[in-house]
């Protein structure tokens, strides 16, 4: 099945270039586009035609411009239906590709990541900001680094079979300290202009004296090991991210976030909801 034996339009093409007789061709061609399931059967098949001498002198030839892969000819032989099964292997394979190497598109289920992203926005994401993977390994070539403010795709460190989308805040080697929401590295106070505190949340914490005793408002210092990042929501107030739960591994990191492609408000129906306004942002 993986490897069959056909004689096609061009495998005489390249059977005549090789030198072989057009005598010889006219007795092949009693076998064009018939499939054979190993080389043992075709040659055998080869053998009985009239200018066989002639044809296996080529033997070589003959074999290589007949053979061929993943041939569907034997599992199914209705022609029509066989090129609509191609069409879709094929599909498959460069929509493979496109999602490996290029974008792969994500739904956003939940506001982490309010308000750059909103919940019912879909993403596509670009698979080769940190490098090409090399697939199942953990390699990648033309690697780049993650840079802060990065809004990165990784699995969730505790769960690895559920994607997480956060922004890149802390860097290896650096010392991150949150201190009433602000977010200070190696004691310098970090500009964040695409984070959002909900209004009565913080109103709350406030009265509640919250800002300096919860890990939202109040964390660190801590130092970042290397080959680690720290990420983290836009909606601080609304998280789970390494506050909670820890660090990134930079080699985990799959893609990096760059635009809105669709937006829809799950709330709604099929009849409303469409943000179109968002169509095409950019994310920064």
């Amino acid at each position: 099945m993986f490897v069959t034996y056909k004689l096609s339009e061009n495998s005489f093409k390249k059977l005549r270039k090789k030198g072989v007789s057009d005598v010889a061709l006219n007795d092949l061609a009693e076998l064009e586009n018939r499939v054979f399931p190993n080389s043992y059967i075709f040659l055998s098949r080869v053998r009985k035609l009239p200018q066989a001498e002639e044809i296996m002198k080529n033997e070589a030839d003959l074999l290589k411009a007949a053979k061929g892969f993943l041939r569907l000819d034997l599992v199914i032989p209705n022609r029509t239906i066989r090129e609509w099964a191609e069409a879709l292997i094929f599909a498959v394979v460069v929509a493979t590709i496109v999602r490996t190497y290029l974008f792969a598109p994500y739904q956003i289920p939940s506001g982490s990541m309010l308000p750059t992203i909103q919940i019912g926005d879909h993403i596509f994401a670009s698979m080769y900001s940190y490098g090409s993977p090399i697939p199942f390994t953990d390699i990648k070539l033309f690697k780049k680094p993650v840079l802060r403010g990065d809004i990165i795709i990784f699995p969730f460190p505790r769960d690895p079979s559920v994607d997480y989308i956060k922004r890149a805040v802390g860097l290896p080697g650096e010392t991150l300290e949150i201190r009433k929401d602000q977010v200070f590295i190696n004691g310098e106070q970090l500009d964040e202009p695409y984070t959002y505190y909900e209004p009565n949340e913080r109103r709350t914490r406030l009265a509640q004296g919250l800002m300096s005793s919860t890990p939202v408002s109040r964390f660190g210092p801590i130092k970042i090991p290397e080959g680690k990042i720290f990420a983290m929501g836009d909606n601080r107030y609304n998280s789970a991210d390494s506050r909670y739960w820890g660090f990134v591994d930079l080699k985990t990191v799959v893609g990096k976030g760059q635009i809105i492609y669709w937006s829809h408000d799950p709330d709604e129906n099929i009849f409303g909801g469409y943000r179109f306004g968002r169509l095409l942002d950019y994310l920064k």
